[in-house]
């Protein structure tokens, strides 16, 4: 499997037009498995392309973004659970990272005749070092990226969390007891403003209750959109692939006709 990997890793390193006649051949080369694996592997776009030549042709840029996202988040998980955290300095180390990784991907585009938007070179960048995990295969990207936010955050998840429960102790019964009053048998009795606080309580939790409800409902119906965006992209993509091979194809054969001429004159 590792000499596999190695030669889809060379796949992802060749220039772009090149991708899909490379990846037809080496599945012919290889065993029924291993053809499959081959067949099912998607032709990047440009931003993504050139996203992969900066992972294998300028490395320590790379690497370098990488740490860079890592550090400003764990600075901005750090504030945001109150503890000190220089987030401001991680921030423009992050900024100029991403800088230096967007210009080394136009400068090896270039070299290559392509031109990836600048702007969504660095969202991708910008995505890609601030996720939560790295890459299953870096330097096999495929598709332009989008940051996430803040949501994201490894850990932010749990402050949420902590959050959320403090607001649903009352409801649950776990806030502190009201010191009740004695009749004169000397049996509790609840005060009205234990009671208020209960009622209150109770609209609370059901109040939340109902939001999330709506907002189950509300991710359900997004989850059913992403899936019928997914399938029309990937058809997209199928369509766009065809396309642009045989936009490059068109050029080549011009490009030998022009060259056939001048040769015959």
């Amino acid at each position: 499997m590792a000499a596999l990997d190695a030669k889809i890793d060379d796949l992802y390193k060749l220039p772009l037009g090149e991708f899909t006649g490379a990846r037809n051949a080496l599945a012919k080369s290889l065993s029924k498995d291993d053809a499959k694996i081959v067949k099912a592997l998607e032709k990047p776009t440009v931003v993504p392309w050139a996203v992969n030549q900066v992972y294998w042709r300028a490395r320590s840029t790379y690497d370098r973004l990488m740490k860079s996202g890592e550090k400003l988040r764990t600075a901005q998980i750090a504030a945001l659970e109150g503890r000190k955290a220089d987030v401001r300095e991680a921030s423009e180390a992050h900024r100029r990272a991403i800088a230096d990784a967007v210009a080394e991907g136009e400068r090896l585009s270039a070299e290559a005749g392509a031109r990836p938007g600048t702007d969504a070179l660095a969202r991708t960048f910008e995505s890609l070092s601030l996720a939560t995990s790295a890459p299953k295969a870096p330097g096999r990207l495929t598709d332009a990226l989008q940051p996430a936010g803040f949501e994201a955050l490894a850990g932010l998840g749990n402050l949420e969390l902590r959050t959320q429960n403090s607001k649903l102790k009352p409801a649950l019964g776990l806030a502190p007891k009201h010191v009740e009053r004695q009749t004169a048998n000397g049996e509790p009795r609840t005060t009205a403003a234990a009671k208020a606080a209960a009622l209150a309580a109770e609209r609370e939790a059901a109040r939340e209750a109902a939001e999330k409800k709506k907002h189950e409902a509300a991710v359900k119906a997004a989850e059913e959109a992403l899936a019928r965006v997914e399938a029309a992209e990937r058809k997209a993509r199928e369509t766009w692939e065809r396309a642009h091979d045989d936009l490059l194809a068109a050029r080549q054969a011009l490009t030998d006709l022009r060259r056939s001429r001048f040769r015959s004159s």
